[in-house]
């Protein structure tokens, strides 16, 4: 037993647990998280036991079934026995009752099974859960530190962006005035015959509708 079961068996020992395997639910939840080597065999162990349980019952069902044929059998037989076929009859009932008998020990066998399986298969879905438990937390705990790593990062990139934001506003700003002082000294003119060989992007308003500032 793991440590974790150690923890927390005794305190499931009462709780009510949907049987894992057949919630849709639970099977939704592990194609976000993806396979688990441990989940899949837990979850392979405890289908085989469900399916050992549905053919338990189902064999005694008809098990039962043809018991019931063969008392009709037996009962036939001794009618006919009366009626002066001693011989035949009994045989026929020899055979029925042996296989009557097997069929009390089938059931017998499969109702030993049906007693034990319920303890067997709680087991194996508390054991379900707590692996499930374990892989969700240790998700979400992951999650967590990834988001906690990518608010880090939000806010150190809002830091930078201000200030870049701050700085690009600085140089557009001293763009707008150098382009401005030099509009006033060369003129319009001379400025638009750079402007087409430097290729600067400068808001025309820094010059002025009249050339000036």
């Amino acid at each position: 037993m793991s440590r974790t079961e150690e923890i927390f068996m005794p305190a499931l020992a009462g709780a009510k647990l949907p049987i894992l395997t057949l919630d849709n639910k639970w099977h939704k939840l592990f194609d976000q998280l993806g396979t688990d080597k441990r989940v899949k065999k837990l979850e392979d162990k405890l289908n085989d036991l469900l399916k050992k349980q549905g053919k338990a019952n189902t064999e005694i069902k008809e098990i039962k079934r043809l018991k019931k044929k063969l008392m009709q059998d037996i009962m036939e037989n001794a009618q006919e026995s009366s009626a002066g076929n001693g011989g035949k009859a009994q045989k026929k009932a020899n055979d029925d009752s042996r296989l009557i008998n097997e069929c009390n020990a089938k059931i017998r066998g499969y109702e030993d099974d049906l007693g034990r399986l319920p303890d067997q298969i709680e087991k194996v879905n508390r054991e379900l859960m707590l692996a499930t438990m374990e892989i969700c937390y240790s998700r979400m705990k992951e999650n967590e530190r990834e988001s906690e790593e990518a608010a880090k990062w939000i806010a150190q990139m809002r830091i930078e962006l201000k200030k870049r934001l701050v700085r690009k506003q600085e140089v557009e700003l001293m763009n707008q005035e150098l382009y401005s002082y030099m509009h006033d000294i060369f003129g319009a003119s001379v400025i638009n015959m750079f402007d087409v060989k430097y290729r600067v992007n400068v808001s025309k308003d820094a010059a002025g509708s009249d050339g000036g500032l």
